[in-house]
């Protein structure tokens, strides 16, 4: 039970549990609301046959009555949303985890707003739901088979009468399920949709209003809306739909039992008791019947929800064991790989990037280079050929154990809305202030962050959005520094830096490098000339590997890497 619970409804393990307990108060809350109708039942049996017991009587019993509903409310309410905001936070806590686990081939191919999304709002519904649908909906369908028995024990007419209407407005929500989900699973992609589009028009504001599309890309989000609305409207016919005519269908159900009971009673097969009690008992029913309707549509709403958040959690993790390197040698050999499964970027590279040398690649934009290095550092899986550190392929080795012995500096830098200081300590968080500044001055930052109001502690704003590009370049090298881990992996770190502060930087990075391995990629050949050895690929290929006075004898693709390089350098406006 718990497992379908947990896959049911995108639950976890704890939260499952917690279903469970508030299901059983719910059906113990459907049991207690018979109660008052059988105290009826009572009271008209005495005052019709056997005659009416003191007042106190009844007086004391509805009191225990009421005490006891009481009771149980009070334990329904704490069971129901006490589990669900417990739940509503270990809900996230789980997928933020997963998330952190997910190799970055995952987001790759998802947006981050869609992400979001699913950790806040759709939580938020299974939130609502669980709260207000998925108890009571289990807790009825525990209830009814019990009562449904005892009805038909005590006059299986009657009985039949309070559940045909019942068995037919399930069967109906059974068969509109299809229909409702449907609905709802559009509506829900278009909503992710509207949200990707939101993102993408405010992150591009400077694109647009340079571009002078900002008119034109608020007409296209209006469009999108109404189309949203449009489709809402329709998604809550078709739940509004299927609810109207359950509905109308439990109508039914009090006349059925009315109009047999009373020819049963005329017949003389039942006393005016017994149609009483089960016309009472429809009604009860009937009221949990209603409440049903509307909590089926709300879990059909859910469905596309449980559906995302399963993904995250199928999603296969990149796996391995502990593993302690003590030699950071990198060996390739014949690694392919792709990003969709489709377009190979990686068909076979081939080199060694030995421990106390720099190894640098070189070759045409698009060729491969980042994605070695992504490979390298596990960052992606690869999927054919061999990479092997220490001697054992790094798909053996956790990424836990691989990270920390990586220290990446990518040309894409990410930046916190937080100080300098706290950006360049996440290279190692339990680095002193003193370590972070030493680590800042070895990047070359001392003299853009003496100049800020706050020095180290200024806060820099959403992605270092008060630093230029060579500034945020610098505090990403500053991360590297910090970590001060044994490989070393550079990818265009000079992209954003003038020729002046790119020697500082090469400088600096003079003193790192000592004694670990270093893959590089720069655009500049001239930074690279006297690395220890040089990689050519081409076209996801190993076309040569050499010192610079190699492979200007023996590669054409390099000769013409430098050829290009030269004439990029002597272009003038």
């Amino acid at each position: 039970m718990k497992k379908y619970l947990q896959h049911k409804f995108a639950l976890t393990e704890q939260g499952a549990e917690g279903l469970i307990r508030a299901s059983i108060a719910c059906f113990f809350g459907y049991l207690l609301n018979m109660i008052p109708a059988m105290i009826l039942m009572l009271f008209l049996q005495g005052l019709l046959f056997t005659g009416l017991r003191g007042s106190a009587f009844y007086l004391l019993l509805s009191v225990l009555v009421l005490l006891l509903m009481a009771f149980q409310l009070g334990l329904e309410y704490d069971s129901l949303f006490n589990e669900t905001y417990r739940e509503s936070a270990n809900l996230r806590i789980e997928i933020a985890k997963r998330l952190t686990k997910l190799p970055l081939s995952y987001f790759s191919k998802h947006d981050l707003s869609d992400l979001s999304q699913t950790i806040m709002s759709d939580v938020t519904a299974i939130e609502h739901a669980m709260s207000h649908a998925m108890a009571r909906t289990i807790g009825f369908f525990l209830f009814f088979p019990l009562v449904s028995v005892l009805l038909l024990a005590g006059n299986f007419r009657l009985g039949l009468a309070v559940i045909i209407p019942v068995l037919a407005d399930l069967l109906l929500i059974r068969l509109s399920r299809g229909i409702q989900v449907s609905g709802a699973r559009k509506y829900y992609e278009q909503l992710r949709e509207n949200s990707e589009k939101f993102q993408e028009t405010i992150e591009m504001q400077q694109e647009l209003r340079s571009l002078g599309l900002s008119l034109e890309k608020r007409a296209e989000l209006y469009r999108t809306m109404e189309e949203s609305e449009r489709l809402h409207i329709r998604t809550e016919l078709m739940q509004a739909v299927p609810v109207t005519l359950s509905g109308l269908l439990m109508q039914l159900a009090l006349p059925a039992v009315i109009l047999t009971g009373t020819a049963l009673y005329l017949s003389g097969e039942i006393s005016i008791l017994y149609l009483i009690g089960y016309i009472l008992a429809a009604m009860k029913i009937k009221e949990g019947m209603d409440g049903l309707s509307m909590f089926s549509a709300e879990l059909f709403y859910l469905n596309a929800r449980v559906q995302r958040i399963d993904a995250i959690r199928q999603t296969k993790l990149q796996g391995g064991e502990e593993h302690e390197l003590k030699s950071c040698t990198i060996d390739l050999e014949k690694v392919a790989f792709s990003y969709n499964d489709e377009t190979p970027v990686l068909r076979s590279v081939s080199f060694s990037a030995r421990q106390g040398e720099v190894t640098a690649l070189v070759g045409r934009s698009g060729c491969g280079k980042t994605s070695i290095l992504r490979v390298v550092s596990r960052l992606y899986d690869y999927e054919k050929g061999s990479i092997r550190i220490d001697g054992r392929d790094i798909r053996e080795i956790s990424t836990d154990s691989l990270f920390r012995k990586v220290s990446i500096v990518f040309q894409d830098v990410t930046l916190f809305n937080s100080s300098i200081l706290e950006n360049i300590r996440i290279g190692r968080k339990d680095a002193s202030d003193e370590e972070v500044m030493e680590a800042a001055r070895l990047a070359n930052c001392t003299d853009f962050i003496e100049r800020l109001p706050d020095g180290i502690h200024s806060i820099i704003g959403e992605n270092g959005a008060s630093l230029s590009g060579g500034e945020r370049q610098r505090i990403s090298i500053a991360r590297a520094f910090l970590k001060n881990a044994p490989i070393l992996i550079l990818d265009e770190i000079a992209a954003s830096l003038d020729v002046e502060n790119e020697e500082k930087i090469q400088e600096s990075l003079n003193s790192l490098i000592r004694g670990r391995t270093v893959l590089i990629i720069s655009h500049r050949l001239k930074s690279v000339e006297n690395v220890d050895k040089i990689v050519v690929i081409e076209e996801g290929r190993t076309e040569a590997e050499g010192s610079h006075e190699e492979l200007l004898k023996s590669s054409r693709s390099y000769q013409k890497l430098v050829e290009n390089a030269a004439l990029a350098e002597s272009f003038r406006y």
